[in-house]
């Protein structure tokens, strides 16, 4: 099964129009290439894959398949059916694709016809993924995802442990992998990290014999004995630093800018923004950008944006489409309508960005919305 891969969106196409849009996304595939040869190069020959949830933590599953697929990666990771078939139609029959939340009651023949491979978290799955196998006449790819102490998804120790006696549980089905998550792999010195690994391989003894997967982007960062045989990286491709107390070891991906709608300027005592949360303290020069909760960045926020290497701070509170900068750092008709700020890029990393929001990159990316102006580029 050599199938090309197809591009669901060519790098020149996209939904909003630069012209048309309020802000600019551009992301950078060839960084999240780079970052997935980093990520291989620190595995050592471990087999690395690609999570794709939430299309591409929001940067576009499509184009970030399509990279990735050139770098060599042959298997993927969704969290659910809709996206794992969505992905089909751009990686075509080749690449494996896992359905990380399991697959819904009755939608076992979708899965059956996108040729997904189940990841199986309970007993009441395991069953219905092998009556999908006797029903197709054939075996179906499978990963069994047990919990090793997140108590979030997979088949609890006691659900393993009756498995070890039952001769027929798998009929029907190929165990690709026996998987499981790290809850605290971004702490390397938490004893959960130590106490998951055991408890995984206490688990899995008892399974099909299989390849494991236990480590995702900071479970790479922890060591060897943390591999097994297949890493499940997601928020390191995407620049999201997975070692929090030392420095990046991921080029960044994204440059998010947004266009200014108005300038004005203001005098001592003037009331900003919804509520009056600021007045201003003097004179102030100010501008409104096209940029605001609406688009997905967090109402919460208090941070600021950048022009030409200036920092510009938000003043008031966010709003659904737009926020107020205090401009007064510039020299007058420096900044003028139409010109573009950073929210984030050279100046302040995702990580930066949610450090002020007080949440973590994940968030802030997968929370980017879809009014923005997309650009691809290193593709």
């Amino acid at each position: 099964m050599n199938d090309a891969p197809t591009r669901l969106l060519p790098d020149d196409v996209t939904a909003v129009s630069e012209a048309a849009a309020g802000a600019i996304l551009t992301i950078d595939l060839g960084a999240i290439r780079e970052n997935y040869r980093r990520l291989k190069a620190r595995l050592a020959g471990v087999r690395c894959a690609g999570v794709l949830k939430a299309d591409g933590y929001g940067l576009g599953g499509a184009q970030v398949a399509s990279a990735l697929t050139r770098e060599g990666c042959d298997i993927f990771f969704v969290a659910l059916l809709a996206e794992g078939i969505d992905l089909r139609k751009v990686v075509g029959a080749g690449p494996d694709i896992y359905v990380l939340n399991g697959l819904p009651p009755g939608s076992e023949p979708e899965a059956v016809a996108a040729g997904l491979c189940a990841v199986i978290n309970s007993c009441a799955q395991l069953k219905a993924w092998r009556a999908a196998a006797h029903r197709a006449g054939r075996r179906l790819p499978a990963a069994i995802q047990v919990d090793s102490g997140m108590s979030r998804l997979g088949m609890a120790p006691a659900e393993v442990e009756a498995l070890a006696g039952d001769a027929g549980a798998f009929d029907g089905i190929d165990v690709g992998y026996v998987m499981s998550h790290l809850a605290c792999a971004d702490e390397p010195r938490h004893p959960a990290n130590e106490e998951q690994r055991l408890a995984f391989e206490r688990l899995r003894a008892m399974l099909p014999a299989a390849p494991g997967s236990l480590a995702n982007s900071s479970g790479i960062f922890l060591g060897q004995g943390y591999h097994y045989d297949l890493a499940r990286p997601g928020a390191a491709l995407y620049g999201i630093n997975p070692t929090p107390d030392e420095p990046n070891p991921m080029l960044p991906v994204v440059r998010l800018q947004a266009k200014v709608a108005q300038t004005r300027r203001v005098e001592k005592g003037t009331g900003i923004g919804y509520g009056h949360t600021y007045y201003a303290q003097g004179p102030l020069s100010l501008a409104t950008i096209s940029f605001g909760y609406a688009d997905g960045w967090l109402r919460r926020s208090a941070s600021a944006a950048w022009f030409e290497g200036t920092r510009l701070p938000f003043l008031g509170r966010v709003s659904m489409d737009s926020i107020i900068l205090d401009i007064s750092a510039l020299q007058p008709g420096k900044l003028r309508e139409g010109d573009l700020v950073e929210l984030l890029g050279p100046s302040q990393s995702v990580d930066d960005a949610a450090g002020h929001a007080g949440t973590i990159g994940y968030e802030i990316l997968a929370s980017l919305g879809p009014r923005f102006h997309r650009h691809y580029i290193g593709g």
